[in-house]
């Protein structure tokens, strides 16, 4: 059974630092596309970042281009969102995804709260 396991949320104050991690297991996702996605109260599901497999192409949400860097360790079959210069709009759920042969695995979510 595939599992996506996030970690690495808190609280932070603005212009602070976090690093999500999402370790995979039961399947090897190393030449397949995982994303970030974070939803806040009253929103959408947003994408954040997609990595399209382990050292392949990367793109991000306009709203954290420059701030937040996507990364894998196809080793440890795992997926990092480095996030730095954080605002309190970047506050949210943030959850991990991934996709092996058009099947869709999300994780459980990790909430960042941005605040003083």
């Amino acid at each position: 059974q595939v599992q996506l396991v996030e970690s690495g949320g808190g609280l932070v104050q603005p212009g602070g630092s976090l690093r999500l991690s999402c370790a995979a297991s039961g399947a090897s996702f190393g030449l397949h596309p995982m994303k970030w996605y974070r939803q806040s109260p009253g929103k959408e599901r947003e994408l954040v970042a997609a990595s399209a497999r382990a050292g392949g192409r990367v793109n991000y949400a306009d709203s954290v281009k420059g701030r937040f860097t996507i990364s894998r360790d196809n080793l440890r079959n795992t997926v990092y969102l480095q996030m730095n210069s954080l605002k309190p709009e970047d506050t949210a759920v943030y959850y991990c995804n991934a996709e092996r042969y058009g099947i869709m695995y999300w994780g459980q979510g990790t909430q960042v709260t941005v605040s003083f």
